[in-house]
């Protein structure tokens, strides 16, 4: 299956679910756009990186993994965003040193934080834009002004699409939901894990 390739559209914050951000993904030559739900600290690496002119008096985690690769001459050469399971986008790091590649598994928002600092390209396959991404006429919804009311509103409509490509916890049992606990925490996807965790105490009560 061919790759699609990917740009940053946009960081966005959500107004009603505290601490959410949703990284927004535009598809290279079509209308689609993939949102991905990131925490807090990712967006702020990803925007820092962005902006160019921002530079941190300490570097971050993902700014010491570049000067880490470029001292020995590591480079990442793109991003693919290979999988997605229950809501929970899966991505690889294709590296090369001395023309030897290799593929390394990577948390999404934290592939996408180093692809911006080493310039590298992002890419997607067709069958998970199909399932995850969004049609969208309006460029206008993720631009560098401050958001209006009617784009808070699509925001929020992103953060709802994103829910629905999730299994509803109250379909699972508690075998399957703790088997997804140990997943997400293996994923570092915490907020996830908090959110299977407090179902799993419910159900226990």
């Amino acid at each position: 299956m061919s790759l699609i390739q990917l740009d940053i559209k946009g960081i966005s914050y959500s107004q009603t679910r505290s601490g959410a951000y949703a990284l927004v993904l535009n598809e290279v030559g079509g209308e689609r756009t993939l949102p991905i739900v990131i925490g807090a600290f990712e967006a702020q690496s990803i925007a820092i990186a962005l902006e160019k002119e921002i530079t941190p008096p300490r570097p971050l985690t993902h700014d010491l993994f570049k000067t880490f690769a470029n001292i020995y001459q590591i480079k990442i050469k793109q991003v693919i965003i290979h999988k997605l399971i229950d809501g929970i986008f899966y991505s690889s790091l294709i590296c090369e040193r001395d023309k030897v590649e290799e593929i390394i598994d990577s948390r999404t928002s934290d592939a996408i934080a180093l692809a911006v600092r080493f310039d590298a390209p992002i890419f997607t396959y067709e069958n998970i834009l199909e399932k995850a991404g969004i049609d969208m006429q309006n460029d206008e919804i993720l631009g560098e002004e401050p958001f209006e009311e009617e784009e808070e509103e699509f925001i929020e409509e992103l953060f709802t699409e994103l829910e629905n490509l999730t299994t509803p916890f109250e379909k699972l049992s508690l075998e399957e939901l703790q088997k997804q606990l140990e997943e997400a925490i293996e994923n570092e996807d915490y907020e996830l894990a908090a959110r299977l965790r407090d179902e799993i105490d419910k159900r226990k009560k």
